[in-house]
């Protein structure tokens, strides 16, 4: 386990524009890093964090949209729940291509020229790995690589970055089987490693202000050899996913439901609850 992280978003990272190599990019960048034992660059065990952003402009993400709203559409699988506002648009909690829940499916329209968004890559893991290969190719080491993007969290204020696509990092750290302090084994203890490591890099990195990367310290033991399974496991879907629906949506869906039933049977229609 770590006893110390270091966490360091150097400056000088280039405009990122389409079709550029993002490994030959952050290169010099990375290895101009200073460190407080006089060591420099990047090495073996570090995590370099990566938002989201640059890799969706690297890789050409940015399309035409004629409103946000299109673009969400275009990259919803699932919708979650829906809530409409009065001082701006709608918010939509969606479940995207790429199987994250998350509002407005991941599209960033911040910055971006009028009538463009800015769509999540397409497979975050995949672009995890590819840029592992060129900072590995370049470097001399081979560290891992976290892509983070920002979100909210169900029944929390507030957004925190997560990963959403990893090469050569432990994504999840299983400790169930391990000793608590009392000696007895953790029996459903998971850590998301990834999410952790990905809000503790947001503390020093700023996706929109010229420090979009940052590189993460301490963490040795959760950097892999291989590239390992990805982020993706870390959504949680399916049979384990306890809130599919939101909660107003599935009392409309069931109100709805019985409204049916009820005038089947030429029953009045059924009572409910009007959420505020």
């Amino acid at each position: 386990m770590a006893d110390m992280l270091l966490v360091t978003a150097p400056d000088g990272v280039p405009t990122v524009t389409s079709g550029v190599d993002l490994g030959a990019l952050l290169t010099p960048v990375l290895a101009a890093i200073a460190w407080p034992d006089g060591s420099t660059g990047v090495a073996d065990g570090d995590v370099v964090v990566v938002a989201s952003k640059i890799v969706s402009k690297a890789e050409g993400r940015l399309v035409p949209a004629t409103s946000r709203q299109e673009a969400i559409d275009s990259e919803t699988v699932r919708v979650v729940a829906t809530r409409e506002r009065t001082d701006g648009p709608d918010l939509r909690i969606v479940e995207n291509r790429q199987g994250i829940v998350m509002a407005a499916a991941g599209v960033d329209v911040s910055n971006t020229l009028a009538g463009t968004a800015l769509l999540l890559p397409e497979d975050p893991d995949a672009s995890a790995r590819s840029l592992r290969r060129g900072l590995a190719a370049r470097l001399g080491a081979r560290p891992a690589v976290l892509v983070t993007d920002s979100t909210g969290r169900p029944w929390r204020e507030g957004i925190a970055d997560i990963g959403i696509g990893a090469a050569g990092l432990v994504v999840l750290d299983d400790r169930r089987g391990r000793p608590d302090d009392a000696g007895r084994p953790l029996e459903a203890t998971i850590v998301a490693a990834a999410d952790e490591i990905a809000a503790a890099a947001d503390l020093v990195k700023h996706a929109h202000g010229g420090r979009p990367v940052a590189v993460v310290r301490g963490l040795a033991h959760l950097v892999t050899a291989d590239d390992g399974p990805g982020a993706r496991g870390l959504n949680r879907t399916g049979a384990d996913d306890l809130f599919a629906q939101g909660a107003r949506e599935a009392y409309d869906e069931g109100y709805a439901a019985g409204y049916e039933e009820a005038s089947h049977e030429g029953r009045d229609r059924p009572g409910g609850y009007e959420f505020p």
